[in-house]
This record gives C-alpha cells, structure tokens and sequence, in this order.
C-alpha cells in the first residue's frame, strides 16, 4: 500500500475516533469522497481490506489505525 494512502487512513481513522470515541465503526469508502476521483486509490484499499484481510464490511477504526501502522514498520 502506497504510503499516502496509509497517512489518509490513519488521519481519517484519528479523526472518527477523536469524534466519536474509540469504539466507532468504518468501512473502506470513509477514506475517500462520494464520488469515484480515483479509482486506482479506491481499489487498492479495497484489495488490502477486502482481499488481503478478508475484513468484515465495517471494522473499528482502532483496529485498522493499528493494521495500518503496523504496515509501516520495517
């Protein structure tokens, strides 16, 4: 996964969490717009989410910051 992608989850992740408490729930689409501007981007979430990790339609937000950080270190 390409290294903007994982600042974005991780910014968007903080920001549910800082919102709405560390329980809340996401799904992939919250790391884009409602409209389809990217559809490489999108896509490539979408494999590590649903392919890679065969993660359930909607994940907590903690769990994912964690997968996601986790990623980055050698």
């Amino acid at each position: 996964m390409r290294a903007s992608l994982r600042r974005k989850i991780i910014e968007v992740c903080d920001r549910k969490i800082a919102d709405k408490g560390i329980g809340v729930g996401l799904s992939f689409y919250a790391f884009f717009a409602n409209r389809n501007d990217d559809p490489e981007l999108l896509m490539e979430a979408a494999e590590w989410w649903i392919r890679t990790h065969k993660l359930d339609h909607f994940e907590k937000a903690a769990k994912i910051r964690t997968m996601v950080e986790e990623m980055a270190q050698p």
